[in-house]
C-alpha cells in the first residue's frame, strides 16, 4: 500500500473521481485528511475469499431483495470526506433509491449500512481496524473485519464495543441483514 499526501492540493470530489477514472487499473481510496491510498491488487487467495464473501451476500440479497450489494470496486463518499471501498458492502433499497442517477454512477455519497473488510496478508491490522471504526462513525450499522490468518472475525456495531469471535463457523447478519449467515468454512479454506 502506498499513501500519497495530497492535502495541500485540496482535490475536489470531482477531481478525485477523474483521477480514479483515468487510472482504472489502480484501486484508490482517499482519507478524510486528503491522503490518497494506492492499494495493490489482492493476491489470488484473498480474491477467492473475497468472492466467496460477496457471493454469499449477493445470493442472500437476491432471495430477499432488501437492498443492493457492492463488491470491492465500488467507492463510497463518506460524510467525513473520505472515499472508501470496502471489500463488500450492502445498502437498503430505500437508501439506494433515494440517490440520484448521477450519484449512483459515481462514488455514492453515502456510507453503507453493512461493510466487510477482509484482511489480506499485507494489511496492517491497526490500519484496517481504524478503517472499520471510520465506517461506524460515518453511519454503518454493522461491520465485519475478517482475518483469515488468525481465523478471527471482529464485529463492529453502532454504539457497541467491538466483539471478537475466534474461529467461528458462521457469522450472523443480525437485524441489518435479517436471516443471513456467512459460512466461514469457505473463507477459511
Amino acid at each position: 500500500m502506498l499513501t500519497l499526501d495530497l492535502h495541500p492540493l485540496n482535490l475536489t470530489d470531482q477531481q478525485f473521481y477523474q483521477i480514479c477514472q483515468i487510472n482504472r487499473d489502480l484501486r484508490l481510496e482517499r482519507t478524510a485528511q486528503g491522503k490518497m491510498i494506492v492499494m495493490p491488487p489482492a493476491g489470488s487467495e484473498t480474491g477467492k475469499r473475497n468472492l466467496s464473501i460477496g457471493g454469499q451476500i449477493w445470493l442472500w440479497n437476491r432471495q430477499n431483495n432488501l437492498g443492493v450489494v457492492f463488491d470491492s470496486s465500488a467507492g463510497f463518499m463518506l460524510p467525513n470526506g473520505a472515499t472508501r471501498s470496502p471489500d463488500a458492502a450492502w445498502l437498503p433499497r430505500s437508501r439506494w433509491d433515494a440517490l440520484s442517477a448521477e450519484e449512483k454512477k459515481r462514488f455514492a455519497p453515502v456510507c453503507p449500512d453493512f461493510v466487510v473488510e477482509l484482511r489480506s496478508p499485507s494489511d496492517d491490522l491497526k490500519t484496517v481496524r481504524e478503517k472499520m471504526q471510520e465506517y461506524m462513525e460515518n453511519g454503518a450499522r454493522l461491520g465485519w473485519l475478517i482475518d483469515p490468518q488468525a481465523r478471527r472475525v471482529e464485529l463492529y456495531r453502532q454504539g457497541y464495543e467491538t466483539e471478537i469471535l475466534e474461529n467461528p463457523a458462521t457469522v450472523s447478519g443480525e437485524d441489518v441483514l435479517p436471516g443471513f449467515s456467512l459460512n466461514l468454512d469457505e473463507v477459511w479454506a
